[in-house]
This record gives structure tokens, sequence and C-alpha cells, in this order.
């Protein structure tokens, strides 16, 4: 099912327009409004509003609309996703705005195999932008930054206590007097 298709609209249509294409339809086929229909009407416009629900669903959230264009535009490089399921019983198709609930991404993303380089490139851009990676990145910044400030801040204290000399003078001083103290 293409979500853009189900709504009327092109790929880059913006927040605005999805909700309204979605409202105009979910009030045309809401299944309130055909609740006095004949029963293959009823099913019929019932299962045309969870198609709506669930696009909708879909192109609204950001990340879901990403997530939905990467794997529409990857199946023809030989990946295959899983489907957006039901996970709900008939009944639960909306709410007063037309949410829907019961239905749901299945969470995984990849199975398969595909050779693509650009394919490869956006699961290695999509890993890179997981809040794990992202998370751990940045404790390994702020150690790294650590790590500086404290080296920063130990050459200042030297340079503080010992004007003058470098560490290595210092260092050179001290063997000379050991030496000198063992020779006596």
């Amino acid at each position: 099912m293409d979500h853009y298709n189900v709504l009327g609209l092109h790929k880059n249509a913006s927040k605005e327009e999805i909700k309204q294409a979605f409202r105009k339809l979910a009030m045309q086929f809401h299944p309130d409004k055909h609740s006095h229909s004949p029963q293959h009407l009823k099913d019929s416009a019932t299962l045309k509003f969870k198609q709506l629900s669930e696009a909708y669903d879909t192109l609204i959230d950001d990340r879901k609309r990403a997530d939905y264009n990467l794997r529409t535009n990857s199946q023809s490089t030989g990946y295959k996703y899983d489907n957006y399921r039901n996970r709900g019983s008939g009944s639960n198709y909306s709410n007063f705005y037309g949410h829907r609930y019961g239905y749901g991404y299945s969470g995984t993303a990849y199975r398969g195999a595909g050779d693509s380089v650009s394919t490869k490139f956006e699961i290695f851009l999509r890993f890179l932008t997981t809040r794990s990676f992202l998370l751990n990145a940045a404790f390994v910044g702020v150690l790294l930054g650590g790590t500086f400030a404290v080296d920063a801040g130990g050459k200042a204290l030297w340079e503080m206590h010992n004007p003058g000399k470098s560490f290595e003078e210092a260092m050179e001083s001290i063997e000379k007097a050991k030496t000198i103290k063992n020779d006596s």
C-alpha cells in the first residue's frame, strides 16, 4: 500500500497538506458516518478509514515518514522490510482526530541481503544517527575533552610553580642530583 496514493498526495507534501487530505478523506470514510449503510459499504468504509489512518500516522511523524520513504525507495535494490501490520482488533480504528490505535510498525527494519553501495551507505548513516551511537560519541567526546583539560591544567600548574624551567630540564636536574648523591 502506497501511503501517498491512499491520501492522494505527492511525496513532497507538507504536513499541512497531509493533515488537510486526511481530514477530508476521514470525514468521507469514517465508520460512524456509515453506521446505517449496508454491511458491505460499512466494511469497505472501515477498511478505507484504517488505511487512511495508517497512512496519516506514518506520514505525519517525521521519523516514520523518513523510514517509510527509505523502505519504499530501497525496495528496488533488493532489501525486504517488515510492513506495517494490524496489531489490534477491527474495532480499534480511530479517536476524534482519526489517529488509529492497534496498528504500528513491527520494529525490525532490515532483512535480506543486498550489495548496493548506496543502500549500505544509507544503513551506515542510519547507524550513525541512532540514539545509542550519539550517546556513546558524546561520552567519548567528554572523556577526550576531560583528558585535554587535565593535561593543559597540569602544564599550567607546572609553569606556575616552576617558572623558567621545562619539565625535561627539571628531570635532568633530578637525575644529576641522584647521581651526585649516589657518588658520595
